[in-house]
């Protein structure tokens, strides 16, 4: 990670702003309350996990779960936040990167991967990153993917692209965050041409979402 400037650059932009960016994540989002609904298993993943809240919501319908962010100062707020929680004893926070999962493959029944993807600088990273998930997922396990989308209110464009992002601390300061910002057709082709099955595909809310399985079922 440390040998890649634009990589790199994520996770020292997210150490700077963590504490002030973490106080304003406080709820799930409805969305991924939807997807772990009905859902159970042994493992699950949330990656990109931020300040927790989504691992701790992961942490209901599975045994143990792993949540991995490439950001330090970002996996202190999680531990903080699950600290005080009756699910620290189940999330286990890892410093990781999304396009080289620290996770045996097969073993994830039900994983997260929001307002993660679009963050990745390359198109290569990008799809190692879903990659990588597929490799993960156990056979019947299933993951949530989301993108930030040209369908938000807030750009205007058909085709996606780069972009950066300002967060604005107290005081005024403002950090740019790398954003690749995905036309829905694009956030498709790239699933499509990963190791992952889409099972079902939609935009809500400005984002782009999938919910995906193992690719090795596309044969099946």
């Amino acid at each position: 990670m440390d040998d890649d400037p634009a990589r790199a650059g994520v996770r020292d932009t997210y150490d700077r702003i963590a504490a002030h960016f973490s106080a304003t994540r406080e709820y799930a989002w409805p969305e991924v309350e939807s997807f772990l609904t009905d859902r159970t298993g042994t493992l699950g993943l949330d990656v990109g996990c931020g300040n927790g809240r989504h691992a701790e919501l992961l942490a209901d319908p599975t045994d143990r779960v792993c949540a991995l962010d490439v950001s330090r100062g970002l996996l202190e707020e999680a531990r903080e936040r699950v600290a005080n929680t009756d699910v620290s004893d189940t999330v286990g926070l890892v410093q990781g990167d999304a396009s080289s999962l620290p996770v045996s493959t097969g073993t994830v029944d039900l994983a997260v991967y929001v307002a993660t993807l679009h963050h990745l600088p390359s198109r290569e990273l990008r799809l190692s990153s879903l990659d990588e998930l597929a490799r993960v997922l156990a056979p019947e396990g299933r993951a949530l993917v989301s993108a930030w989308s040209t369908a938000h209110d807030r750009f205007d464009a058909e085709a996606g692209f780069d972009t950066t992002v300002d967060w604005t601390l107290p005081g005024g300061e403002r950090v740019p965050r790398f954003y690749h910002i995905y036309s829905p057709d694009e956030f498709r082709a790239d699933l499509d041409a990963s190791g992952l099955q889409p099972v079902e595909v939609f935009v809500s809310s400005g984002n782009c979402y999938a919910v995906v399985a193992d690719g090795e079922r596309k044969a099946t």
